[in-house]
């Protein structure tokens, strides 16, 4: 990986889940709802988990701008909810649906992992930059994630409070208190999330210099600063700010 740049001053906030930490996966609704099988249709749910994301972006988007109310930890569960049917392709009862989405909350035994996470951790901290992790989840959940990323147990991790008036994301508030909770002074931070919208997006209203991170080209041919792994990273740091997207029309109510 490369050496940063003599003087430079930058730190990273993280989004936790796709980015840090497997989390709208097939294996891991597998793991929720059919554990002990049968295997899950894999074209169809995948291609149920990948629109029930985007929808997820773009309703999180809709409340920031007032086109929608703004999410909260409810919205969240049904989401969930939600994608649990799309999978399902089919009616589930109440409590069985409220089972399942308890169980996708917690890390499964299996616990996927993406294998850029650890190298990146160690080269931020071996070269002095400071880095955090900024997450919806509450923070129970949030840390039962974190802790399987492989990154050091020290790492700032900012998730939600619970607390009504507390900022939340993704507002603008919510992304200046990670900021200076952090503790960093540097004019650069940057924003590495995995959806378009309401984490790069959100991120550069907020200031943040935005980072998408796109494993499975979701979003592929939007604008803005775009990677495919987090072993790119180290190289966009090297450079100079990096802008935020070109304004573009908000994202349709279709897939």
């Amino acid at each position: 990986m490369p050496e940063p740049p003599e003087g430079a001053e930058r730190a990273v906030l993280f989004d936790l889940d796709d980015t840090l930490a497997p989390f709208q996966t097939l294996a891991h609704w597998q793991w929720a709802w059919k554990p002990q099988g049968p295997l899950l249709p894999e074209r169809h749910a995948r291609a149920a988990i990948r629109k029930s994301v985007r929808a997820w972006d773009r309703r999180r988007w809709q409340g920031l701008v007032g086109a929608e109310p703004p999410v909260g930890a409810a919205d969240l569960r049904l989401h969930l909810h939600d994608t649990l049917l799309a999978v399902a392709g089919r009616p589930l009862g109440d409590y069985e649906v409220e089972s399942v989405v308890d169980r996708f909350l917690r890390p499964s035994p299996h616990s996927e992992t993406f294998e850029d996470v650890p190298a990146t951790g160690r080269w931020l901290k071996e070269h002095g930059v400071p880095f955090g992790v900024l997450t919806p989840f509450p923070e129970p959940v949030a840390r039962a994630f974190l802790t399987r990323t492989g990154l050091p147990t020290d790492v700032p991790l900012f998730a939600d409070p619970g607390i009504p008036e507390a900022p939340r994301l993704p507002t603008a508030a919510a992304f200046r208190a990670a900021r200076k909770l952090l503790g960093s002074k540097t004019a650069r931070v940057v924003y590495v999330g995995d959806l378009y919208w309401s984490d790069v997006r959100a991120a550069a209203r907020a200031g943040l210099e935005p980072v998408l991170l796109d494993r499975t080209d979701a979003f592929e041919g939007l604008g803005g600063t775009r990677i495919r792994s987090l072993s790119e990273l180290p190289a966009l740091l090297e450079r100079a700010p990096i802008p935020a997207p070109v304004d573009s029309p908000p994202p349709p109510d279709g897939p």
